[in-house]
């Protein structure tokens, strides 16, 4: 199996409400992918963070394998939801996949 860990920054010109829907409309997106994309077994979006963070949101997605992640990254389904509900949004992206 192989985990994919992102963590976003939102862009600083949004206000707090604007912040929390954007924060929604990504959980949604994302973790309605579960059984859309193949191999996509497991997905988390944590939008609710401590003070002490400096991320505004964190996915935490398991996949079967690498070939996996490679096919989930150019899915339709999931550039649509990346490109409709994260990337506009966000002003920056850290990833870590690694194997399980």
């Amino acid at each position: 199996m192989v985990k994919h860990i992102i963590l976003w920054q939102l862009k600083e010109e949004y206000s707090e409400e604007q912040k929390k829907e954007i924060r929604q409309g990504a959980k949604e997106g994302l973790e309605g992918l579960v059984g859309v994309v193949p191999g996509l077994l497991e997905v988390h979006v944590q939008t609710e963070m401590l003070p002490s963070s400096n991320a505004d949101i964190m996915l935490d997605s398991t996949l079967t394998d690498a070939e996996a992640l490679k096919n989930y990254a150019v899915h339709p389904e999931h550039v649509k939801v990346a490109d409709t509900k994260v990337r506009p949004f966000t002003r920056s992206r850290t990833c870590i996949d690694y194997e399980v």
